[in-house]
């Protein structure tokens, strides 16, 4: 859905395309980069990825995972190879030092880690890759809809009723 500031058109005329644009260009490029985005996701969900250990503790006193929290949302960060993994040691000035990491499926830092994270969370993969990075943040479609930060148990149906 995409939303304008701009005002709506009087009712007897058409809007105006922007220019090399015809109508429903927007809609057609919103189709193909959200086709785009879940195809990225489907193949996210089938790969495993590194996933380097921090240095506090998570779930049952073992390591955590590494994480960078931002505006308000925790990133668990994920990596598609060693190499990958070896560039933000890089850029973080931290190559010297040992990387302890465990290989996860996608599917399952989505599923699992995410909700158990207790915080808004979401995934950053490849993130000192630049655009070549992924961000999968924590909304419906991409994690389960209890951890999501666009869903309301009380809003979006019977998740949390009683009779």
């Amino acid at each position: 859905m995409t939303v304008s500031s701009q005002p709506h058109p009087e009712p007897d005329r058409e809007p105006e395309p922007e220019a090399g644009q015809g109508p429903g260009a927007d809609d057609a490029e919103a189709v193909a980069r959200r086709r785009r985005f879940t195809a990225l996701l489907g193949e996210f969900r089938r790969t495993p990825v590194l996933v380097p250990l921090g240095d506090g503790p998570g779930l049952d006193g073992e390591r955590g995972l590494l994480t960078a929290d931002l505006n308000g949302i925790r990133f668990i960060l994920a990596f598609s190879d060693e190499q990958a993994l070896a560039r933000y040691a890089v850029a973080r000035g931290e190559a010297g030092r040992e990387w302890a990491y465990q290989t996860i499926l996608g599917a399952r830092l989505l599923d699992v880690a995410v909700p158990a994270a207790g915080v808004p969370c979401g995934v950053a993969m490849d993130c000192a890759d630049g655009e070549e990075g992924m961000v999968f943040p924590p909304v419906r479609g991409i994690v389960p809809d209890g951890a999501a930060v666009d869903f309301d148990v009380n809003a979006d149906g019977d998740a949390g009723g009683g009779a």
